[in-house]
C-alpha cells in the first residue's frame, strides 16, 4: 500500500507533482560530481546538486553560523514524505534551530518526482546509492563528521530511513523514522537487518491507519536484532515509551501517541504537523543522535 498524502486533489496535485518533478531531473549530459573545488562550505542555506546515476539529485543544506569547516560536524540528513520536496521537509520537522545551537549540518534531498524507491513505494531511482554518495560528498567537502551521521524521515521518507539503515553499512549511526513501517517484500528475509549496529528511535501514531503495520515492522526488527524492550515514563498521557538494547550494541526507542495520525509530533507548521501530540519528535530525535554516534 503506497503511503500517499491525499490532502491536494485535481490541478492542485498535478501542480504540485509537476514542481517535485523538476527536482531529480535527468542531466542533459553527463557532469561530475560537485567538488571542494566547486563548493565553498560556508554558514547559511545552499540549494546544491550532485550528480548520481545519470541524474542531478537537488538537495537543500544548512549549515549553521557557527559552522567552521576545519572542524567536524554531525550530519543530519531529513527525506520528506511522498509527494513532497525538500521544501516541505524543512518546513515541518524544523531542525535548523537546533542545528544552530549545537553546530550540526542538516541536509534535505529532494526525491525523483516527489518520492523515495523506499520499502513499499514511491519510483525506481538508486536512492540507496544517492544517499550513499551524498554522506561521503558531505563528509569529504563539507567535513560532516562520519561517525556522527544520522538519517531521518516521514513516511515514505521514513520507510526509506529503514531501507537506507539496512542496505548500507557503517554509513548511518541511527536513524530516526516518524510515521514510517519497516514492511513489505524485501523486509521478509529474516537476513534483511543492518550488518552493522544502527540505533532507531520511531514515532507511531495510533490513529495512523497504518499504526498496526508499523507496530509489527518495529516488532520484527527487534526480533531479529534480539532487542528486549522495556516500558520506560514518557511523562505524558497517552504516549508509551519502550527503550530496547539489542544484541548487536544498538538500541531501539518507541513512542506511540495514542490520539496522533499520521502525522510528525510537535510540528509547528507543514502540511503534516502535530502540534498537539504532547512530545516533540525533533528534540527527542535530536538527543537520541546526540546519544547514538556510531559504533565501531
Amino acid at each position: 500500500m503506497r503511503r500517499t498524502v491525499a490532502v491536494l486533489t485535481g490541478l492542485c496535485l498535478m501542480i504540485v507533482a509537476a514542481a517535485c518533478g523538476e527536482r531529480g531531473r535527468p542531466s542533459s549530459a553527463p557532469s561530475a560530481e560537485p567538488s571542494a573545488s566547486s563548493e565553498r562550505p560556508a554558514a547559511g542555506d545552499h540549494d546544491l546538486t550532485l550528480s548520481h546515476n545519470g541524474l542531478d539529485r537537488t538537495y537543500l543544506l544548512h549549515a549553521p553560523p557557527g559552522y567552521d569547516p576545519s572542524r567536524a560536524a554531525a550530519l543530519i540528513i531529513a527525506l520528506h514524505y511522498y509527494p513532497g520536496s525538500a521544501t516541505s521537509m524543512r518546513e515541518l520537522a524544523g531542525l535548523e534551530a537546533r542545528a544552530d545551537k549545537d553546530n550540526v549540518l542538516v541536509a534535505y534531498p529532494d526525491g525523483v518526482d516527489g518520492g523515495f524507491n523506499a520499502l513499499v513505494c514511491c519510483g525506481s531511482a538508486d536512492d540507496v546509492g544517492f544517499l550513499t554518495a551524498l554522506t561521503d560528498h558531505l563528509v569529504q567537502t563539507w567535513h560532516a563528521d562520519p561517525n556522527r551521521v544520522f538519517l531521518t524521515g516521514i513516511s515514505n521518507g521514513g520507510e526509506m530511513s529503514f531501507r537506507a539503515a539496512v542496505e548500507t553499512t557503517g554509513t548511518f549511526a541511527a536513524i530516526g523514522v516518524v510515521s514510517g513501517g519497516y514492511s513489505g517484500k524485501l523486509t521478509t528475509a529474516d537476513s534483511y537487518v543492518p550488518k552493522s549496529p544502527v540505533s532507531v528511535i520511531t514515532f507511531i501514531g495510533g490513529q495512523d491507519q497504518h499504526a498496526s503495520t508499523f507496530q509489527t515492522g518495529i516488532k520484527t526488527w527487534q526480533q531479529r536484532l534480539t532487542c528486549r524492550p522495556s516500558p520506560k515514563a514518557s511523562g505524558v498521557a497517552g504516549v508509551t515509551h519502550t527503550v530496547a538494547g539489542c544484541a548487536d550494541g544498538s538500541e531501539v526507542s518507541v513512542y506511540t501517541i495514542a490520539d496522533m495520525g499520521h502525522s510528525w509530533p510537535g510540528a509547528k507548521t507543514g502540511q503534516l504537523a502535530a502540534s498537539s501530540a504532547g512530545v516533540s519528535a525533533t528534540d527527542l530525535m535530536w538527543e537520541f543522535f546526540a546519544a547514538h554516534p556510531r559504533k565501531a
